[in-house]
């Protein structure tokens, strides 16, 4: 299994499929875009498979999330998926996109075997949406998120962040719009992982910002707290239930002690932490002929080293070097 110093056991399984992505939001990347990693670095569909064959059969991985970048501008994503879902044992598959393309992916992706989606989206303004990600693409993103509920990959969750002056003002009515849909609603903090490293602690939206917005509207009860386990998310019955809303307060309220998280780039790197700024190399492993035992020993040993928390109210952080688009979310 995939310990660590701390007593943590890593039994979710990140997977960043490719760092290229069809927006280009603010929080995550210039307008211009970044250099993308070369074809031959990217990690082939048979070295993803093996990679997470090997974490759900010899490391006690339960669930897997592919993320990007944008995961739907991988061709082999359906292959992807059905072939882990194939595993013994059978790990529960996620995908965490922005929702471009799922309209026309959904079906596909439910039959072979995707159990459920995460889809970003900040604002139900198409022009704020404009704004934020550069592109016009807001009515693609409601569109693919009817179509994963039809699809039924659920629960669809909805992934939203609030910035100064753009949506700040936005949570009472993305609530009110997915209560009204059937969609689980989480607030996320902005977390300094953009490209430009123009994060500031102080300008950011916070879950106490969040939940003092929400109440104007709706009367939140805090979910029974031993139910999160090692959620990121707290939970909220809105209304008296039977909806809820989450709140991941990655910055102001870390839940580094119980993370049960393990994390590849889409170049075949283990990471151990979102902001870890040290990677561990399994690509190389693969293709000069390790073992599927020589590989599971390099990741546990790589997940040994995990440190005890992000390091966000060290006077002494740093961003990781590398975006999130290239680490996946």
């Amino acid at each position: 299994m995939l310990s660590d110093t701390y007593g943590r056991v890593a039994t979710d399984l990140r997977v960043s499929l490719t760092d290229r992505c069809n927006l280009r939001c603010t929080y995550c990347m210039p307008e211009e875009g970044l250099q993308w990693l070369a074809r031959p670095d990217l990690l082939t569909d048979d070295e993803i498979v093996r990679l997470v064959g090997i974490a759900v059969t010899r490391l006690g991985v339960r669930e897997v999330r592919f993320t990007g970048g944008e995961p739907l501008l991988r061709p082999g994503l359906v292959g992807i998926v059905e072939r882990c879902a194939a595993l013994e044992p059978r790990p529960k598959l996620s995908l965490t996109t922005n929702g471009i393309g799922l309209e026309r992916t959904a079906e596909a992706l439910r039959g072979a075997g995707l159990d459920r989606v995460n889809v970003s989206l900040d604002t139900l303004d198409a022009e704020v949406f404009h704004r934020m990600t550069r592109r016009r693409r807001h009515a693609d993103v409601l569109r693919g998120l009817a179509a994963a509920r039809a699809a039924g990959l659920a629960p669809v969750k909805v992934n939203a962040v609030l910035m100064p002056g753009l949506n700040e003002n936005e949570a009472p009515d993305l609530l009110s719009w997915a209560v009204e849909n059937g969609y689980e609603l989480r607030f996320i903090e902005q977390m300094p992982l953009d490209a430009q490293h123009g994060w500031r602690r102080e300008g950011m939206i916070t879950a106490g910002d969040v939940l003092a917005s929400l109440r104007t509207r709706f009367t939140l009860t805090p979910e029974d707290g031993e139910s999160r386990g090692s959620a990121p998310a707290e939970r909220w019955i809105v209304d008296g239930g039977p909806h809820r809303v989450g709140v991941i307060a990655s910055v102001t309220r870390p839940f580094c002690h119980a993370c049960d998280r393990t994390r590849l780039t889409a170049d075949g790197q283990v990471r151990t932490c979102l902001f870890a700024r040290e990677e561990s190399d399994l690509r190389g492993a693969l293709r000069s002929g390790a073992g599927d035992e020589r590989i599971a020993e390099l990741w546990k040993t790589a997940m040994w080293g995990k440190k005890a928390g992000s390091g966000l109210d060290d006077p002494s952080f740093r961003q990781p070097d590398r975006p999130m688009s290239a680490i996946g979310g």
